[in-house]
């Protein structure tokens, strides 16, 4: 299926491992154009290589990814003097932070897990969409957990961040119905891929238990793959998608235990 958004510009925020990455090349093999950013220049070269036989325009931009307004109008002008102005925005940079429960853990670790999760995501959304108003067209999909739609552990600010982060996508998909643009969020369950917290979790945990942590949780009895991730950010950029806005899409092999 030919999801006629080749030459349109996409900005993804990490890209060059995990769901960023499998996001970058889906939609590079739909023929966009990706700036994607890593604070590391090894991830930035071993993407940029990846591109280098697509033809399409690409930026690798050194960045670390901050609720700081400036430096995320930096990151954004970086991208569009580069491949041109945004057309899809992916918001994936994200993680827990070490976070623990909500008596335990302090109000400065809960802010550091909101900044990153979503206040940087909610920042870069509303700088971005200001040209596709403009333009009339734009998809923005944030990658947000199941863990933001039901209860998911100790971890009480990375799952308020992400329901936070569920909430404002819908809110703004509301705001920009009849502009032409669209905006959803994805919620990934236990996807396990190099570098990520359950390929961690994986090494450094005893056998016994990772086999009982699946069998209690994974009903396909194993970890998720980060690619039906990315395959879902480029169908939800493209043309045929123009009336899903406003939802998220649950992609977690049955993992989550709510209906809805």
């Amino acid at each position: 299926m030919d999801l006629g958004i080749k030459g349109k510009n996409a900005l993804i925020t990490g890209g060059t491992r995990g769901l960023g990455l499998a996001s970058l090349k889906s939609l590079s093999n739909e023929g966009v154009n990706v700036a994607f950013c890593s604070r590391s220049d090894e991830g930035l070269n071993e993407t940029s290589q990846i591109l280098n036989k697509k033809n399409i325009k690409y930026i690798g931009i050194k960045h670390e990814v901050k609720n700081d307004i400036d430096s995320l109008n930096e990151l954004v002008n970086n991208a569009e003097k580069n491949i041109g102005n945004i057309d899809i925005l992916v918001n994936n940079v994200g993680g827990s932070l070490g976070s623990d429960s909500l008596l335990n853990d302090d109000i400065e670790n809960y802010e550091r897990v909101f900044n990153l999760n979503f206040w940087a995501s909610l920042k870069l959304m509303k700088i971005v969409s200001k040209k596709m108003i403009d333009n009339k067209w734009g998809r923005i999909i944030n990658i947000s957990s199941i863990f933001g739609r039901e209860y998911g552990g100790k971890s009480s600010s990375y799952m308020s961040s992400k329901a936070s982060l569920i909430a404002a996508t819908k809110h703004m998909a509301i705001e920009t119905a009849k502009t032409g643009i669209t905006v959803n969020s994805i919620a990934p369950g236990s996807i396990k891929h190099d570098g990520g917290s359950w390929e961690k979790f994986v090494e450094n945990s005893p056998k016994e238990v990772v086999d009982d942590f699946i069998s209690q949780n994974l009903p396909m009895g194993d970890f998720g793959k980060p690619e039906p991730v990315g395959e879902m950010v480029a169908f939800l950029s493209s043309i045929q998608a123009f009336t899903i806005t406003g939802t998220c899409i649950n992609i977690d092999a049955g993992q989550s235990s709510s209906l809805f």
